[in-house]
């Protein structure tokens, strides 16, 4: 009944017939329990593959036992009927009546990416009830950060074991599926953050049944490295970007920190993988989290590889010179950080090679100034960004609030894809704090030592008592702080603000994006950049920005006689010092010049 034939994990194959299969190569016999059947013998096949037929349909309750005092839940689950413990649920993956079903998606450089966490915006309905709201402001993508099963009702995501089944806490598979739908017909795309480097610490039972999934020889920050030089294990994680890609018909997926898997092989026959089976004329856009500054995966092939990644590098340039601060991976952007701003805009990646202060002084990064700008993900902010902070704080409450805006006046006009995350396009001050829900108290003890253990590097936490006020992040509060709130006049201008400029990226940059190249930068000063643009209709688009405390000089080119093009955004003030070749202290000016040659 499926369109696709999966590997792993249950399969409805007849009304109230289900073929199950499991790969459990350290054990010689598995038995699968359905509920109110007697166990079944599953069958011995080559390569440690177990497979099974049983006489039950959808709803159906089921976990594999492995051994005499031990039965796990299918790690291919499509839906769980408790938590992470407990058992998996036969699901039919046609039950859903798909309503927008001629959607095709969105050609990627029409990207305006806003990132959300489920939970904390109410769970799967709760999303679908802002989506209304997002499409009035111009978004055209959302991002969901993790949504697969994880242990307890709160989680960033990142700490799932159950890759193939959404989160019984924000909802059923259906209630996903009429997000998806929604937001189609809303004309705004779905991209899904997926966790292919590790597992969580609990609930992830494969090393009990298949040791060979993992191994000990590569080391990550989350314990045993998966071990991707195995079909079995690449299949299992292939099928998953597709099942998501078919059976929810997400539009894209984000694939969090693949520099941590070793073997970068498997990126490319997953994504040639992902291309083979996708509709034609579907648009579906595969996005990184890489810290290797890896160009290769980014090229522009036949079968399109990657379409973009998240430019870690630019977020740290602006927030040096937003903030000042310096410590941390911070350290590789406070020398000269104008110039590393100048090249992100320029050429994409900051790092292109050269030896990175954080960590331990290696060289990173691949030239990328050959990459089309909408390559690059660019944000001020992030689930990351705020959340890895101690105290979880946005920039609303760190930045200058004028030089603020003139840093999301560069993001959301430059020609790279935009990121939001969610609160930003109303200035929103609470908090994103990091947040989980273990059940074992031992496993909540270790996640909050270990959290304030890890700010001891930084100065401004040696003092041991107010690291100890790092909020408990298995605490209930810890989450609710952590929502976002529109809660004063202030909120209404930004969104109002936020609107303007998608709005104007949409009419004035959009439709000129493909085939745009960089023509030059300038250095005004410190923390002052002037950037220049060929789009691809020839016209030169101009973005200067001035993020320091006192006035530059810039050369304003063929503006300065009021034929030389269209100013799309100034802020305020920045029109009066046109005719002195000035740029104020915290502002931004966007320049749309007529095409190189044309007459003034």
């Amino acid at each position: 009944m499926s369109t696709f034939e999966y590997s792993y994990g249950a399969q409805l194959i007849a009304p109230n017939r289900t073929h199950f299969r499991l790969w459990a190569p350290s054990k010689q016999k598995i038995s699968i329990e359905i509920d109110g059947m007697p166990p079944i013998a599953m069958n011995k096949l080559d390569d440690g593959w177990f497979e099974a037929e049983a006489a039950c349909g959808v709803g159906a309750l089921y976990k594999y036992r492995i051994s005499d005092d031990l039965a796990v839940p299918d790690p291919a689950s499509r839906a769980q009927a408790g938590d992470v413990h407990d058992a998996s649920i036969v699901c039919d993956p046609h039950f859903y009546q798909w309503q927008c079903k001629d959607w095709k998606g969105r050609p990627w450089h029409e990207t305006v990416l806003y990132e959300l966490h489920v939970g904390a915006l109410g769970g799967f309905e709760g999303v679908s009830n802002q989506l209304a709201a997002l499409a009035d402001l111009g978004i055209t993508a959302i991002e969901l950060m993790p949504v697969a099963d994880f242990p307890g009702p709160r989680n960033w995501g990142y700490d799932g074991v159950l890759p193939y089944a959404p989160d019984k806490a924000y909802g059923t598979p259906e209630q996903l599926k009429a997000l998806v739908d929604k937001a189609h017909d809303l004309g705004i795309m779905v991209f899904l953050d997926v966790v292919y480097n590790h597992f969580g610490p609990d609930g992830n039972y494969l090393g009990a049944y298949a040791e060979a999934f993992f191994r000990d020889d590569v080391k990550t920050p989350w314990g045993q490295a998966i071990d991707f030089r195995r079909k079995q294990v690449r299949d299992f994680f292939t099928e998953n970007a597709i099942y998501w890609l078919q059976e929810y018909r997400f539009d894209g997926l984000r694939f969090d920190a693949v520099h941590a898997i070793s073997e970068k092989d498997w990126l490319i026959e997953m994504s040639e993988r992902v291309s083979a089976v996708m509709p034609q004329g579907r648009h579906v856009h595969l996005v990184l989290e890489n810290d290797d500054n890896s160009a290769m995966l980014l090229e522009r092939t036949a079968t399109g590889l990657f379409d973009a990644q998240w430019n870690d590098d630019m977020h740290h340039a602006l927030h040096v010179m937003l903030t000042g601060e310096k410590e941390g991976y911070y350290a590789g952007y406070i020398n000269q950080p104008e110039e590393k701003l100048a090249r992100g805009l320029a050429e994409g990646f900051i790092y292109q090679g050269e030896t990175s202060l954080f960590p331990g002084g290696a060289l990173r990064g691949e030239p990328s100034a050959h990459l089309p700008p909408t390559s690059f993900v660019n944000f001020l902010q992030n689930h990351d960004q705020i959340g890895n902070r101690a105290f979880g704080e946005r920039l609303t409450t760190l930045a200058n609030p004028h030089a603020l805006r003139a840093a999301s006046a560069l993001l959301l006009l430059a020609p790279q894809i935009p990121m939001l995350f969610m609160g930003e396009e109303f200035g929103a001050t609470q908090p994103f704090l990091y947040f989980t829900s273990h059940l074992t108290p031992e496993l909540a003890d270790a996640v909050r030592k270990g959290r304030r253990e890890e700010f001891a590097r930084f100065n401004a936490f040696s003092n041991p008592e107010l690291r100890e006020r790092i909020p408990d992040p298995n605490a209930e509060q810890t989450f609710l702080d952590s929502i976002p709130v529109a809660d004063s006049e202030l909120a209404g201008s930004w969104r109002d603000w936020t609107k303007a400029m998608v709005t104007i990226r949409r009419e004035e940059i959009v439709p000129r994006l493909q085939g745009a190249k960089s023509l030059d930068t300038q250095i005004m000063g410190p923390r002052a950049v002037k950037a220049r643009w060929t789009m691809g209709d020839g016209a030169i688009l101009m973005i200067a920005v001035n993020l320091a405390g006192q006035p530059v000089a810039v050369s304003y080119d063929r503006l300065a006689d009021g034929q030389g093009g269209t100013i799309l955004y100034a802020s305020d003030g920045v029109e009066d010092a046109v005719p002195a070749n000035q740029l104020p202290a915290h502002a931004c000016i966007v320049v749309l010049e007529k095409e190189q040659g044309a007459e003034s």
